[in-house]
């Protein structure tokens, strides 16, 4: 998403605004507490997490930088990691059993990783996509615009939901956790995570992240970007570049 970020307006740090920022009164903005701030690889523009039992996944992105990644969650200790094939720009990813599909921004492929050794299986064609989660017996896609797509287990399409707040499209929606039949959407380039009924494209609950940032100065690729179900009301949240990985409780989730 480097490309993307280039295009962001950013004036001392503070990230664009989103359809989100600003929400309707009768949908709720609630800002995450922090439990815990663990160190973060400050050179990983990361595109995803996803955490597993008491596995953490990340994926990180850029042409000939992008990376599958197992972390410790605890100390954010990276434990392994494999390039993406083909300089492929990685994007995010959702892990199925024994396997792991990755999304790419410009490789026109899904990627098929094992699980267990982080290899490649093969490259599926696919749609260039940002986020991926499972809801289901189904696959929750999106591509940076105001819809989520949804996928069989089989990869074939099955429909698609225009996601909005009061009225108005939400776009830029990023990297996806799908949790109890409901769909977290972290919004690009904001500061927001959109939660999102799946069934009507309704945005029902915005949380704000930006008090997060606390590291002084930030340059426009340090965008909020990835976020991980923790069990419960609780989540880890990760930006690009970012030298912490936070463990939250979000009220309301």
């Amino acid at each position: 998403m480097y490309m993307r970020a280039a295009a962001v307006l950013v004036v001392l740090g503070v990230v664009a605004a989103s359809p989100v920022a600003s929400a309707d009164p009768a949908v709720p903005v609630v800002t995450p507490t922090v439990i815990a701030e663990i160190p973060h690889d400050p050179a990983a523009y990361t595109e995803g997490l996803e955490l597993d039992g008491d596995v953490l996944y990340e994926a990180t992105g850029e042409n000939g930088k992008s990376e599958l990644r197992q972390v410790d969650p605890d100390t954010g200790r990276v434990l392994r990691a494999t390039p993406l094939p083909n300089n492929y720009f990685g994007e995010g990813f959702v892990v199925l059993g024994d396997r792991i599909l990755q999304l790419t921004y410009d490789g026109g492929v899904i990627i098929e990783w094992d699980r267990a050794t982080l290899t490649v299986r093969r490259e599926i064609p696919f749609p260039n996509a940002w986020g991926i989660c499972r809801d289901g017996d189904r696959l929750v896609v999106s591509n940076g615009t105001d819809d989520l797509d949804f996928y069989d287990m089989d990869l074939r399409k099955t429909g698609e939901v225009s996601v909005t707040q009061n009225g108005e499209p939400v776009w830029g929606i990023d990297e996806l956790e799908c949790v109890g039949g409901q769909v977290w959407g972290a919004v690009w380039p904001s500061t927001e995570i959109a939660r999102i009924d799946p069934a009507s494209g309704l945005v029902d609950l915005s949380v704000d992240t930006s008090s997060l940032w606390r590291f002084g100065e930030r340059s426009n690729r340090q965008v909020f970007s990835s976020l991980a179900w923790a069990g419960g009301d609780e989540f880890l949240y990760v930006g690009k570049e970012w030298p912490a990985m936070f463990r939250v409780r979000i009220d309301g989730a």
